[in-house]
């Protein structure tokens, strides 16, 4: 006999895999999750979410070796322009990965843009190891932006 899927609410999906509704129904719309109206109530493949809340887990930045290194200085505050001159990152960089959701705004000193120092050390050591002068480096979640072709990338 055919090996049937099990379908779950997507509301308990959410919840029992820490994934939040909308990215789940985003993922349904990608057709990267099978899905079903079932008495008016969206239900989802369990094992397709499963899959897809290891892949979203083990992605997170803060789980890669680079972030692991610096995961002492999480929650210190450094303000833009002496991370700028301390980590060696142009200060326009800088402004751009605090816009871009890269490194925590942890709030304002006068007109001073306080960051998390963490952050700045991770962004800072990928720039190091891959970043030239217009090269994507992150991804929209900041892990590391992985080319598809090395050879146009690098």
């Amino acid at each position: 006999m055919v090996t049937l899927p099990t379908l779950i609410p997507l509301s308990e999906a959410a919840r029992k895999y820490g994934l939040d509704e909308d990215y789940l129904r985003q993922m349904v719309e990608k057709g990267k999750i099978r899905a079903a109206m079932v008495a008016g109530e969206m239900v989802v493949s369990e094992d397709e979410v499963r899959g897809e809340a290891i892949e979203v887990k083990a992605l997170r930045k803060e789980d890669l070796p680079e972030y692991q290194m610096y995961s002492h200085l999480k929650g210190n505050s450094i303000w833009i322009s002496e991370a700028s001159r301390q980590y060696r990152v142009p200060h326009q960089t800088l402004v751009r990965w605090v816009k871009a959701g890269y490194i925590k705004q942890l709030g304002m000193e006068g007109n001073k843009v306080l960051i998390d120092e963490a952050d700045i050390a991770y962004c800072s050591e990928i720039y190091r190891k891959r970043g030239r002068q217009g090269r994507i480096l992150f991804n929209e979640d900041g892990t590391p932006y992985k080319p598809k072709t090395r050879s146009i990338a690098y």
